[in-house]
């Protein structure tokens, strides 16, 4: 059986392209362009993304290699020296905002992992994406070095990244979330490690009604006032305490008490202390929230293996920048896709089906049902149509 469409071009068929239509209105950014749009531009990048290539080069190959998809992916010019001017010059703002339209169509959709309480749950950190500071001398990080830093909000229940600030490698996790426009609804638990203490944005969370877990440094003073009335303690709860902080005792009176739990982990056969102003869960509950932020951690370890966000295909901020964006765009397709057709493999095999597969004319719902043997084989057939394996 044939197919006039490529996988490539069914993934496509998931933005929302009126949405960037409007976006590349808004930057102009086709105006003067004769061959290689917006669209062409971020058709190529998805493709880079998706098989891994690594230069300008590869992709003007690649493309070349299947010049009869050209006309079903609305491409017009594959040229790596227009591909490296578009990514230098139209601006990366058109990518980011296509990323947060695909974000909402994504939320409506994806499932939401249960917990045993009802919060919304929110994990907020960093990762550094290295540079080297010779070649981008726009992201200077220390005098030898150069790093932007990705500052992401995850939702726990869902493991979509619902906001993502890029900002040069030297700004401080808490300034980044600081200046994060979080929008979360009241009740919200956010979840962060002992990077983003800081009194003064705590307190404007708990005005905000939104609760927070965070670790204790060990040079934290605090100060005890009693025990929580509804603490068991157990095997792995050691305490439950009221607490405030020892600076804020002497300066601001009004500061709000806040809850210190050290719970005990057998599985690391250590002592763990947690802060947080939520007192109507229970302290294994606490526990259990802050364990939760190790899926950021998850997170970020896999973006850096699957997406190309490490090596660049230009040198100017707005290249990198836009390459960054087109990344998390895929991402968000991924899982979009993963969720939309129930796929029960993991999205680190959903990532290596599609290389695979990119620019066959196969049906993306027949092939999610194959194994990588037979995807193998239906690559070999396409490459070889004189062969058969039926």
């Amino acid at each position: 059986m044939s197919y006039s469409s490529t996988i490539l071009n069914q993934l496509l068929n998931f933005l929302p392209r009126n949405k960037f239509n409007q976006y590349v209105g808004q930057h102009n950014a086709d105006r003067y362009t004769k061959s290689l749009t917006a669209w062409n531009q971020l058709v190529a990048l998805l493709y880079a993304q998706a098989t891994g290539k690594d230069s300008l080069r590869e992709i003007e190959t690649g493309f070349n290699l299947h010049d009869t998809c050209w006309h079903h992916l609305g491409i017009n010019s594959v040229a790596r020296s227009t591909l490296s001017y578009a990514n230098s010059n139209r601006s990366y703002q058109i990518f980011e905002k296509l990323f947060y339209a695909l974000l909402n169509e994504c939320k409506s959709i994806t499932p939401e992992k249960e917990f045993n309480f009802k919060n919304q749950l929110y994990s907020f950190d960093s990762t550094t994406i290295r540079l080297c500071l010779n070649i981008f001398d726009w992201a200077k990080y220390s005098k030898t070095k150069g790093a932007l830093k990705l500052h992401t909000l995850l939702n726990n229940r869902t493991a979509i990244p619902e906001l993502i600030n890029i900002t040069e490698g030297k700004v401080g996790d808490i300034t980044g979330l600081k200046n994060a426009d979080l929008k979360l609804e009241k009740g919200s638990i956010l979840v962060f490690d002992r990077g983003y203490i800081d009194y003064d944005f705590w307190l404007e969370l708990t005005k905000n009604d939104l609760f927070f877990v965070s670790r204790v440094k060990s040079n934290q003073k605090l100060f005890v006032i009693g025990q929580h009335k509804k603490s068991n303690l157990g095997k792995n709860i050691l305490a439950d305490e009221i607490v405030l902080a020892d600076s804020y005792l002497r300066l601001k009176n009004d500061y709000p008490e806040m809850r210190l739990i050290k719970f005990y982990s057998e599985e690391k056969k250590k002592i763990y202390e947690y802060l947080t102003n939520n007192f109507e869960l229970t302290a294994e509950q606490i526990a259990l929230v802050y364990k939760e932020r190790w899926q950021i951690e998850l997170f970020f370890k896999w973006i850096k293996q699957n997406l190309k966000i490490k090596t660049f295909l230009g040198t100017s901020k707005n290249a990198v920048m836009t390459q960054i964006w087109v990344a998390m765009i895929y991402y968000l397709l991924l899982a979009y896709i993963k969720f939309q057709t129930k796929f029960k493999k993991s999205l680190l095999e959903l990532t290596r089906m599609i290389r695979e597969v990119i620019l066959l004319r196969r049906s993306l719902i027949d092939l999610l049902s194959l194994s990588a043997t037979t995807i193998f084989k239906l690559k070999i057939m396409d490459d070889n149509p004189q062969l058969s394996f039926w």
